[in-house]
């Protein structure tokens, strides 16, 4: 009988390989060995994945127009009618949520990609030349001494406001978070002996960086993409609540709590149901971070 070897976490294992065996079998036993390694994947992908489904099927989901008025039917609580309720204007609270779904989603995929494209350039750039660390980094320190916030606050106040202003500002103040964890690897990969070696044998400075640099960075930087992902979204609806995010016309989950921040002791349900839905998916995207840190970096996973 032919055996294969099997590599789990920190341990290796030998397993007998079944004669003709169907292959949706075999893929089947691997996804359950995964789910069992790897919960907090799972849990955070599956959330994140319903999350995604209900912004992209959002007008198939028994939702109405979103910025429907109907003064007629203003602050009702929830019911068969309005499943979450109403706002002041009317508006139905469960549509809103579904549909500002998309605009947190998409801030955050949106800021996740561009921080950690700009971020990485920057990272090695600073990383592996030395004449330019010193500038590059100490522009990276200036940035990171703002408040996000109030850094996204100031760079929307000088456009118009937008979702792609939005992103553009959230970028900013992430971006330094990305450049200086790329950098710190960077300095430890640079004196590597398979650095010197590639140095030796001739290879020029970029096939050095995308050859070498660039895979070993993978894990780290794709640990750190859901972290600002999750930090994106939060300062969307932090923006979105005070006024200097996404235009009111545009449901978002911080437009909606924002909405009824003045009622919210007498009609909690105007903040409660967006205010859950952006918990939710936090947690989601956190739970993967933390389980893609366990998967990627053995070392720095819980003891099981």
């Amino acid at each position: 009988m032919r055996a294969q070897v099997v590599l789990t976490d920190n341990k290796t294992e030998i397993r007998p390989v079944i004669p003709g065996e169907p292959a949706i079998e075999t893929l089947v036993r691997r996804i359950g060995s995964f789910s069992k390694r790897h919960v907090s994947i799972v849990i955070g992908g599956v959330l994140l994945f319903l999350l995604v489904a209900m912004a992209v099927l959002a007008p198939y989901l028994w939702t109405s127009d979103p910025t429907a008025l109907s003064p007629t039917h203003r602050l009702q609580p929830p019911s068969f009618q309005h499943w979450f309720g109403t706002d002041l204007l009317g508006r139905d609270i469960y549509s809103r949520v579904v549909y500002g779904a998309r605009v947190s989603l998409s801030v955050g995929f949106a800021v996740a990609a561009l921080a950690s494209i700009c971020g990485l350039a920057i990272g090695m750039t600073g990383g592996f030349f030395r004449w330019i660390d010193g500038i590059v980094m100490r522009i990276m320190d200036g940035i990171m001494s703002i408040p996000p916030v109030l850094l996204a606050v100031a760079l929307t106040a000088l456009v118009r406001a937008g979702v792609g202003n939005v992103v553009v500002a959230i970028t900013v103040a992430e971006m330094p978070r990305v450049a200086r964890l790329v950098r710190s690897s960077v300095l430890s990969l640079r004196e590597q002996p398979f650095i010197d070696a590639a140095i030796t044998a001739g290879t020029p400075m970029p096939g050095i960086l995308l050859r070498h640099i660039l895979p070993n960075l993978v894990a780290p930087m794709t640990v750190q993409a859901t972290y600002i992902c999750a930090s994106a979204m939060i300062l969307e609806s932090i923006l979105s609540f005070i006024g200097a995010g996404t235009p009111p016309i545009i449901p978002s989950w911080g437009n909606i709590m924002a909405d009824g921040r003045a009622l919210w002791q007498v009609k909690p349900f105007i903040i409660f149901f967006p205010a859950v839905f952006l918990s939710i998916t936090i947690l989601s995207v956190n739970l993967m971070g933390d389980g893609l840190r366990d998967a990627l970096d053995p070392r720095m996973g819980r003891s099981r």
